[in-house]
């Protein structure tokens, strides 16, 4: 195995408490690994008898420019007043290197995932997403990619299909399916104008949300990106179609009065789950090779999960054939 695919073999506890004393961080030796996939993340103790977080990232993933763009982001949120865990600053820089690792030092945040299904929670959610899309609005990224089918549809399937993960009897059908969504997907995406795209959290769902004090903390930007603020918003509802109407509309009469929205973006809600199903499956495949993974995802290499992925496939494809939803 390569070091690209396995990139944190010499990742040793070490090594990591040595790459913190070099950046002029204290470790007192205790540390706890946490549970992350696409990188490695630590939560450490500190001499001060205080806690911190520590990422060291995926090599090869993104670059220094784009992880960097990534903290300024969080930083911009925080002087407005939102609560997005943003990584400490030493020397004048948040992106750290120590033997090759690339790694930032965040503060540990307490909190549990909101009960979404409290309508006093939705609203200060919902609030608090409003007033990251408006700052979100205020520039844009320049070295972060966008939301879009080419990237999380078309090539997710492309190297699929050129490796050897789906069964030879499944091939046929998940060729067919994925060719008729991205057949689907594209003239939505291309029928709507860009002008209300921002810089979004991207990855906004429960896992990145932590609920303390009335507040929502926004964590993990590993995944924001140029895209809808819709995004951002579709990972909320749950249920039946007539449940998801009923929380999108009060979604919306917490959101609407402090950020502009546009309501034609609605369209964009199953395009994106769809997308969303399609890349997670090819994410898991590229990174196949790092052992993580295979313990992770004992399932990803067997004919029952590739048949429930094209059936999931399936069902996406009839509701794009469905109106999309509206408010109540």
């Amino acid at each position: 195995m390569s070091e690209d695919t396995t990139p944190y073999a010499g990742l040793s506890p070490e090594l990591i408490l040595d790459a913190m004393e070099a950046h002029g961080f204290s470790p007192t030796g205790s540390l706890l690994a946490l549970n992350s996939y696409e990188n490695r993340v630590y939560q450490i103790e500190l001499a001060d008898d205080t806690f911190c977080v520590t990422k060291f990232y995926r090599p090869n993933r993104w670059s220094d420019a784009q992880i960097l763009e990534e903290h300024a982001f969080t930083a911009e949120l925080m002087e407005h007043d939102l609560s997005a865990v943003g990584p400490a600053e030493r020397d004048g820089t948040t992106l750290f290197d120590h033997q090759g690792f690339r790694f930032s030092v965040f503060p540990r945040q307490g909190g549990h995932p909101p009960n979404i299904e409290d309508p006093d929670t939705l609203e200060v959610l919902s609030r608090s997403l409003a007033r990251l899309h408006n700052v979100g609005a205020v520039t844009a990224f320049q070295t972060r990619p966008e939301i879009s089918p080419e990237r999380l549809g078309a090539q997710s399937r492309e190297f699929l299909l050129a490796e050897s993960f789906i069964p030879t009897e499944l091939l046929p059908a998940y060729t067919t399916i994925t060719e008729q969504l991205l057949e689907r997907i594209q003239p939505v995406f291309d029928g709507l104008p860009r002008q209300n795209w921002r810089r979004i959290h991207g990855d906004c769902h429960l896992g990145n949300l932590l609920w303390r004090d009335n507040t929502a903390h926004f964590v993990d930007f590993d995944d924001c990106v140029n895209g809808p603020p819709i995004q951002d918003l579709w990972m909320l509802l749950w249920g039946e179609r007539h449940e998801q109407e009923h929380q999108l509309s009060e979604i919306m009469d917490a959101y609407a009065p402090f950020a502009d929205f546009d309501f034609s973006t609605l369209v964009l809600i199953e395009p994106l789950r769809t997308l969303r199903i399609m890349h997670h499956a090819a994410w898991i495949g590229r990174r196949w090779d790092d052992p993580a993974f295979p313990r992770a995802f004992p399932w990803y290499n067997t004919d029952k999960y590739w048949s429930d992925h094209i059936l999931d496939l399936r069902e996406q494809l009839a509701k794009l054939d469905e109106p999309p939803l509206t408010l109540n």
